[in-house]
């Protein structure tokens, strides 16, 4: 089990920063993908597209993060077996990982696919852009297998200290993916059909690669899919991580969703603003939470090496980074919110960039808030107290959609009141977090 990339030696900030750079390099990536996405759809069809593809795009944020919550909590498992350098626990655990998470596939792409005309009516989709939406979702939802292979193998990978791979294999696909997108829709003029099909065939040059390069180079993962045997003990174990990181990315989208199916309510223009700015706002606040997953892993292989000091350090060296961080991200979205908003929507569609920039200069400033909340959820997931992260998320999501539903009433502040009911959400869950492990920060660090 040797490995280059042992986060359990080395300088702490450096070791950490290294692992994070490809985890962060890779989102941006992904990010960059969004942003063509969103303008190829945006300027190369219209605004009923930029909308439509933008709730579908809130509904597979959903969908994906159930399987998202199972690699991540199988992630933890896979580091701590790494970091008590426990060969047989690891293949037993790479085994029922793969079992439950196919499983789950099944369930969800069949589930997905049959229900396609009631989620449209669920999410309050306005009926100009129903179909629109319906086909979009209904050739999207083809992909799903190809994120979970992806998301498997390269939690993996970076279980065991190597984020390079995946951050190649995510490059390789979003080319791909803003290749196809300019074939499709800008050349082919497929509409959202042509960007639904260009998404789907470079998930699966990500997933399928990702999955074969692991089999052929890692022959620990080779041995343990060889016989294939689900243990008991390693489902149940990887059952307590997994379910609920899951059940925690679940309930945080579906928050989203919720809030989503809201946004729609006001119409077209504010869709297609949210569609934008969330984007832009991904872009600007993702590499923190990329930040605090390398940390995630980074606490479990020391937990795991029983490595109590390091596990200390490792904490206010993630803490200030993502702060300082934010710090940046939240000056620069204020700064030029304006001309970011430009990148998508057309310069005579004025009620498209009011909205936009008047969201960005609300929620921009906190973007602290997230990223405290992201290191929260690494932390207790990686020191074995998922649930804790289940509860800020409860906490987070669930003050979101009360307020956005109270505080958006016309009389009130519109839709405003929808962006104001975000910051104030990561708030509320930050402090929960902080007084939490403050009354329990000997029980959090007890295993390392």
């Amino acid at each position: 089990m040797k490995n280059r990339q042992d986060l359990t030696q080395g300088p702490v900030f450096a070791t950490m920063s290294v692992f994070a750079l490809p985890m962060i390099c890779g989102n941006i990536l992904q990010q960059a993908y969004n942003i063509v996405d969103t303008w190829v759809v945006g300027h190369m069809i219209g605004p009923d597209a930029l909308a439509a593809v933008g709730s579908a795009f809130a509904l597979m944020t959903f969908l994906t993060s159930v399987l998202l919550g199972l690699c991540m909590g199988s992630g933890t498992v896979f580091s701590l077996c790494f970091g008590r350098r426990d060969a047989q626990g690891l293949a037993d655990s790479i085994c029922a990982s793969f079992f439950l998470l196919l499983t789950v596939v099944l369930a969800l792409t069949a589930g997905s696919l049959l229900c396609v005309d009631g989620v449209v009516v669920w999410m309050q989709i306005p009926q100009e852009i129903q179909a629109m939406t319906g086909g979009y979702l209904e050739l999207i939802f083809w992909g799903i297998p190809a994120v979970a292979l992806y998301n498997f193998f390269g939690a993996y990978l970076k279980s065991v200290g190597n984020s390079v791979v995946p951050l190649l294999f995510l490059g390789v696909s979003t080319a791909a993916n803003i290749a196809l997108d300019l074939l499709f829709v800008a050349a082919l003029r497929q509409g959202t059909a042509g960007a639904a099909a260009a998404t789907v065939i470079s998930q699966y040059l990500a997933g399928a690669g990702i999955g074969v390069y692991v089999l052929a180079a890692r022959k620990e993962v080779r041995e343990a899919f060889r016989p294939f045997r689900i243990r008991r003990a390693a489902l149940v174990t990887i059952a307590n991580y997994s379910v609920l990181t899951c059940m925690q990315q679940s309930v945080m989208n579906l928050g989203i969703l919720m809030v989503q199916g809201l946004v729609n309510s006001f119409g077209t223009a504010v869709m297609a603003a949210f569609a934008a700015a969330v984007k832009i706002e991904a872009f600007a606040y993702m590499p923190a939470q990329e930040y605090a997953n390398a940390f995630s892993t980074f606490f479990a292989q020391n937990r795991g090496a029983g490595q109590k000091q390091r596990v200390k350090k490792g904490i206010r060296c993630a803490v200030c980074t993502v702060l300082a961080y934010c710090l940046l991200a939240s000056a620069l979205i204020w700064l030029f919110a304006e001309p970011l908003m430009r990148i998508f929507v057309a310069q005579k569609e004025t009620d498209i960039l009011a909205q936009g920039v008047r969201y960005l200069r609300i929620v921009g400033p906190f973007y602290c808030g997230i990223g405290c909340l992201f290191l929260f959820y690494g932390l207790y997931r990686a020191a074995g107290k998922p649930g804790m992260s289940v509860v800020l998320t409860v906490i987070s999501l669930g003050t979101r959609v009360i307020l956005a539903y109270l505080l958006s009433s016309p009389a009130i502040m519109g839709a405003a009141g929808i962006w104001w009911a975000i910051p104030i959400g990561w708030g509320l869950a930050d402090l929960a977090g902080t007084v939490y492990y403050l009354r329990r920060r000997e029980q959090v660090l007890l295993a390392a």
